[in-house]
Parts: C-alpha cells; sequence; structure tokens
C-alpha cells in the first residue's frame, strides 16, 4: 500500500513526466505492486467502435496458453463493462461462467481477481483501468490510492493530447441536450420550445443518437446513453 508521502511522490512524477509512456509506467508499476499480473489501460469505444485505437497499454497474456502475448482483445468483451456499474473502484472475482463470455476474464482464469478503476474526470469520455491476479491486494485505502493515480495519469494524458474527451461516434452537444431533457420527461413539444428548435428538429436529433448508440426505441436510446457516459441525470 502507499503511504501518503509515497503517493505524493508518484503523483509529483505523472505530473512532471515528458512522455505518456512514463506516465503509463508510473500507473502500471503500482498496479503490479498490489500483485496485478495483467494490465489493461484503455477508453471504453462508443456502439460499433473498435477499441483499438483507445488501448493505451495492455499487459494480458492468456495464461492458459503459456505464452506472453496479449489476447486479442475486442470492444463487445463482456469484461470491459464491469466498470459501469460504479464510478468507484471494485473488485471482482472470476467465475466459470464469466470465462464463458470474456477472453480478458478467460485469460486469467477462474478465481482470479480483477480490479476494475474507472476514470472519473473525463466526461463524456469513459476510460478504465484493469489489472488482474490470484492474490491481488486490494484493501480499501490502496483502491483509493489507486482512484487518485489513475486519475491523475488520465489527466496528464489529457494535457498531452494522447486522450480526448470526443470518442469516435460520440453524440453532439446538441443530441446530448435532447437526451438529457427527454430522460427527464420532457415531451418533443417541450423540449422544441426550451431548445427553440422545431419538434422536427427534436425528433431528428433523438433519431440521430438512436443510430450512434446502436438503439431500438427512444427509452432505449436514453438508458445507452446514460450506460456510455454521454448524459447525466
Amino acid at each position: 500500500m502507499l503511504d501518503e508521502a509515497e503517493l505524493s511522490t508518484q503523483l509529483r512524477t505523472i505530473s512532471e513526466a515528458g512522455s505518456a509512456q512514463l506516465v503509463l509506467d508510473v500507473l502500471e508499476s503500482n498496479l503490479r505492486r498490489i500483485g496485478a499480473t495483467h494490465v489493461l489501460i484503455t477508453g471504453l469505444p462508443m456502439p460499433k467502435r473498435t477499441i483499438d485505437s483507445l488501448v493505451q497499454r495492455i499487459r494480458w497474456a492468456d495464461t492458459r496458453s503459456g505464452t506472453h502475448e496479449n489476447v486479442s482483445l475486442s470492444a463487445n468483451d463482456s469484461a470491459l463493462f464491469l466498470g459501469l456499474a460504479s464510478n468507484r473502484a471494485s473488485v471482482w472475482t472470476v467465475t466459470a461462467g464469466d470465462m464463458e463470455h470474456s477472453r480478458l476474464l478467460a485469460a486469467v482464469g477462474e478465481g482470479a481477481q480483477v480490479v476494475i478503476i474507472p476514470v472519473t474526470e473525463l466526461h463524456p469520455f469513459q476510460a478504465f483501468v484493469y489489472c488482474a491476479g490470484t492474490s491481488l491486494k486490494t484493501d480499501k485505502c490502496t483502491l483509493a490510492a489507486l482512484e487518485v493515480l489513475t486519475d491523475a495519469a488520465f489527466a496528464k494524458l489529457q494535457d498531452m493530447g494522447v486522450v480526448t474527451a470526443q470518442r469516435p461516434g460520440a453524440l453532439s452537444i446538441r443530441e446530448r441536450k435532447v437526451l438529457e431533457l427527454t430522460a427527464f420527461g420532457k415531451t418533443a413539444s417541450e423540449i422544441a420550445e426550451l431548445l427553440d428548435i422545431s419538434q422536427r428538429t427534436v425528433h431528428a436529433h433523438l433519431q440521430n443518437a438512436s443510430v450512434k448508440l446502436n438503439a431500438t426505441n427512444k427509452t432505449h436510446t436514453v438508458v445507452e446513453a446514460l450506460r456510455y457516459g454521454q448524459i447525466r441525470v
């Protein structure tokens, strides 16, 4: 566990880092300190988009193969959505059922622990740090320190232009506003009046958002917008 002085030193190193690699090295080294054998630092893609350009670092070998080669990462891997359940760091124990639906979880094996740390400072961009191992040290103080380091690392990466708040396929500002008002129960007529636009334009924004979020109806569009961090209520 990092004490206050060590955490301060690590944060200063991140703040003064001259390269993204150093920022990621600091973050990874602290994940290794708690026993992580697998590390993934990545943004979460929007629906129907690939994840490749959002991955900052992956050290996730398949323990079953006995090689050091990273698993093939899919944007639809169910493990990537574990972090959406909370805005705080959490711990997940891998089950046999998890392994059937996730290459990432299958690669670390049943009974392994996964720590999921969401990035909370880059809304509407969503990013997560995942690490896994069979004997992680995951007390509350350690998780809190990792949250602080993770937010600091991504803030630095944003300052360096390595990550931006806008993901490919993200909703426009006006689409997000229309969906936020829809989530609060406003009708198309009321939204049109509030935003000083026509009802036809309101429906167009809803339709565009639905396509981007791969949603089937208005309610589903709102749910997906919430899930992908595009709106807040």
